[in-house]
């Protein structure tokens, strides 16, 4: 792929992220993990705002890893219950550090990726679920997936503070080419 296409995906993917990381950060304590709160469509049970964020996150990491579930490992605490057809939750509700922490992981890895994305690579076939598409379709779709739980999240600060964080137009910085980079 050109530079200017991984610099958009960068700039929009990114950006999609920076929001997340935004509604995380203005959540206030009592909305975090009050299951009273919880988008319809959760259903594994009672969970919060805390779940909407995790879930977001380890799914593009998965995307990131090219959706093949063999040897994708989420860093710690976090484990493959996600993936459980029978809808098992973490043990636990995961604090606004662990997740921050999360995306931070997900931050640099898709920087990674996307800076050294080829022809060759956005064009590999993947498999996400039952749905067949390319490798750069599969950023778009992740890129996707994250604005649609992050508009829930901010949905749920507006109901329960009446504020929520602003638009983020592009991720800073820009990537670096390969060139660039020395590599």
């Amino acid at each position: 792929m050109s530079v200017a296409w991984n610099q958009i995906l960068w700039g929009q993917l990114g950006a999609a992220l920076d929001m997340l990381e935004n509604a995380m950060l203005a959540c206030p304590d009592e909305l975090w993990s009050d299951p009273s709160n919880k988008p319809e469509w959760v259903s594994k049970g009672v969970v919060g705002f805390w779940y909407v964020a995790y879930h977001t996150l380890f799914f593009l990491d998965l995307q990131l890893s090219g959706g093949v579930v063999e040897g994708f490992a989420p860093p710690a605490p976090f484990d493959l219950k996600e993936l459980d057809p029978a809808g098992l939750l973490p043990d636990r509700p995961y604090t606004k550090d662990d997740l921050r922490a999360y995306v931070d992981h997900c931050r640099k890895k898709c920087r990674d990726t996307l800076a050294a994305m080829t022809d060759e690579k956005a064009n590999r076939p993947c498999r996400w679920f039952t749905f067949d598409l390319s490798f750069a379709e599969l950023m778009v779709h992740g890129m996707r997936h994250v604005q649609h739980h992050t508009g829930q999240l901010n949905l749920m600060l507006r109901q329960h503070v009446n504020s929520a964080p602003r638009w983020v137009r592009r991720a800073e910085p820009a990537l670096e080419s390969a060139a660039e980079a020395g590599e």
